[in-house]
């Protein structure tokens, strides 16, 4: 017998609550609580007796081969280890390997940790670590005012400077003036480091990004040992390349902890300590969505009682998805990396069919090759689940970057009337029970389910609170495996107007398959008009049937009417929050409303809408959901779009809020 649940590497941090209450799976503190990053000013230190800090945004900035998701990823390590919430956003060039020091080669990544919950990985970074021309020049304007740079002077050659488009060297020139700046040649530092260990330069300049992550740990008061554990263990084949990364992040935290940086009425390198969030008690890991989404398949599949068969074909951001679950095989999973896209979700139906629960995943482009599959999954009634992750559009697009640009395709994407539930997850750990709940529909209902999530999801970490699978109730499969009395019908029809779901080669119950339309109750294929018509009704009525069974919309945040209500879903959950919180602390008539069953949509959401006199809703499209929300509810719901293949910023929201009610 198979476990109940993956097994999964955790975290454990055992928190105390204090006046907090649960959303989801995450934590969030009362309403009302405001959560600013603190600020770096000028000042000294007494000793190193840590500054403490609310919370604190970092984001580190380099070539795509500098290693930067690497030291994000191991700083948000340090980060989950000290206790902190927090929030990351990854954000890497396209190109796998673009020229180094271009501009559109640079590669970054964001945390936002602090002492009370986080939602986003912030607005404006405090800190801005960078490792050459292009990665300053493509982020410093990101930097608030005030900020903290912290610059290689050994990348800020000529050539590098003329690649990032700089007539003048900035550190010269002036144009840093507002902000605080700390600029050392970290190059040199760390060859001096790695000296010892008789590697050549390239080799040895391949450890900046340890030097750097040493003194971002002494910054932030962090203890480097998890990290030093990391490195052995990753390059345990190599010790050579293991002591040479941990004597550049010894040497880099050193440096924090003995230099004498600044002059007096200069910029200090100031230490800080963010204390630990308070959070339930329990154990608790970093997730980003991929993983999340891994891992609610399993769990879902495990509930139902069925393994499951997933489908794929390698495409950003999904890919992490089938790599994942590529590592669970021993609960009843089986992965298949098909050759492109059409294949992948052509076994996960013949999958389902066989007695398995079919699971696919891709991003835009890759479900637009999907679309006659899903009709074929739709026209035979069998139960699927296709996760989409959405990037940035048409086409290729923005592949590495985050858009919500797929709601038409997932609502209405494909030829002929052919309906299926959408559910969209708010982020990363929602992931894990949209997840679920797109299981249940799919099983409980016989239909093709497609969850939503996008690069930024995805991608992201954050805190999770591993849920105790005990208190998620099952929903077993029940397969037809006898003739029932009155004779066998494929597509007779239960309470939910779910068809029986039979395992191929049961003695009396062969019928057909296939995408040609079927005959009412016996499958046939039938081409006349008046079962067409019938056939077309029942499908669109079982998933209209669904919102019977999904909880009504609740309002997250405010109170069930008024002035003004900002609907959003997906990953736009965190800055829409923020914004209104903001927003109420000021006195303003607003309130927060967020959509995870985008079809059908939740049978209370119409009145919902209809008490408030403004609807706003921030979405990174030109509109569509917007557009639905219309539709179905003859609302002037009013759009708040953004398109840069970058997510909301609070600020961006909070300004919509207060010209809506200006």
């Amino acid at each position: 017998m198979r476990p109940a649940y993956p097994p999964i590497v955790f975290l454990t941090l055992q928190c105390a609550a204090n006046g907090i209450r649960r959303k989801g799976n995450k934590v969030a503190i009362k309403d009302g609580l405001e959560r600013m990053a603190t600020a770096f000013k000028d000042e000294q230190t007494s000793g190193h007796t840590p500054v403490q800090s609310d919370a604190v945004v970092v984001r580190f900035a380099g070539d795509s081969g500098d290693g930067m998701q690497l030291t994000g990823g191991q700083f948000t390590l340090s980060s989950a280890l000290a206790g902190n919430d927090f929030a990351t956003f990854p954000d890497f060039p396209a190109e796998i390997r673009a020229p180094i020091g271009t501009l559109f080669g640079v590669s970054a990544f964001q945390i936002n940790f602090g002492s009370s919950a986080i939602d986003t990985a912030g607005d404006q970074p405090d800190v801005l670590i960078a490792m050459n021309p292009a990665a300053l020049k493509t982020n410093v304007g990101s930097l608030r005012e005030g900020g903290l740079i912290i610059a290689d002077t050994g990348e800020f050659n000529q050539r590098n400077l003329d690649k990032a488009k700089y007539a003048t060297n900035p550190f010269e020139d002036g144009s840093l003036a507002k902000w605080q700046v700390l600029a050392f040649d970290i190059s040199a530092l760390t060859l001096e480091a790695v000296k010892p260990f008789g590697m050549g330069n390239k080799d040895a300049l391949r450890c900046k990004n340890m030097w750097t992550l040493g003194l971002a740990l002494w910054m932030f008061d962090r203890d480097r040992q998890p990290i030093i554990d990391w490195l052995k263990d990753k390059f345990a084949k190599s010790s050579v390349l293991a002591d040479a990364n941990i004597a550049a992040l010894n040497a880099g935290h050193a440096y924090g902890e003995t230099a004498e940086i600044g002059q007096p009425g200069t910029v200090t390198l100031p230490q800080r300590h963010v204390n630990a969030a308070p959070a339930e008690a329990g154990l608790y890991r970093t997730i980003t969505g991929a993983d999340a989404a891994a891992y609610g398949l399993v769990a879902g599949c495990q509930l139902a009682g069925v393994d499951m068969f997933f489908g794929g074909y390698p495409i950003t951001p999904a890919s992490s998805i089938l790599h994942t679950l590529s590592r669970l095989k021993e609960y009843g999973v089986t992965t298949f990396q098909a050759e492109d896209e059409i294949a992948a979700i052509a076994s996960a139906i013949g999958a389902s069919y066989a007695g398995q629960l079919g699971i696919t995943s891709s991003s835009g482009p890759g479900i637009a090759l999907k679309t006659e599959a899903i009709g074929l999954a739709v026209m035979t009634e069998l139960p699927l689940v296709i996760v989409n992750s959405q990037r940035g559009g048409p086409s290729t697009g923005l592949p590495t970057k985050t858009e919500q640009s797929d709601l038409y395709q997932a609502v209405y994407g494909r030829n002929g009337d052919t309906p299926l539930p959408v559910i969209s997850a708010c982020s990363p750990s929602d992931v894990f029970d949209c997840a679920i709940e797109a299981v249940r529909i799919a099983t409980q209902f016989m239909t093709p389910v497609m969850l939503l999530t996008d690069g930024y999801v995805a991608n992201a970490a954050e805190p999770w609170k591993v849920p105790d699978m005990s208190t998620y109730a099952p929903f077993p499969v029940t397969f037809l495996d006898h003739v029932p009395e009155g004779g066998f019908k494929p597509y007779g029809r239960d309470e939910k107007l779910a068809r029986p779901w039979v395992k191929p080669g049961t003695p009396g119950l062969r019928h057909r398959i296939g995408g040609i339309e079927k005959q009412v109750d016996t499958g046939h294929i039938n081409y006349a008009p008046d079962n067409h018509q019938e056939m077309t009704d029942l499908r669109k009525a079982k998933v209209d049937g669904i919102a019977d069974h999904i909880p009504d919309q609740d309002v997250c945040l405010g109170a069930e009417g008024g002035k003004l209500v900002l609907v959003g879903w997906g990953s736009t959950y965190g800055p829409i929050h923020q914004a209104v919180r903001r927003a109420r602390a000021k006195g303003l008539d607003v309130s927060h409303v967020h959509v995870r069953h985008i079809w059908p949509l939740p049978k209370n959401l119409g009145d919902l809408l209809k008490s408030f006199d403004k609807v706003i809703v921030p979405e990174m499209n030109t509109g569509q959901f917007k557009t639905v929300l219309r539709d179905q509810y003859l609302i002037d719901a009013r759009p708040l779009n953004k398109v840069s293949g970058q997510p909301f910023r609070i600020a961006e929201i909070e300004a919509a809020i207060e010209e809506a009610l200006a």
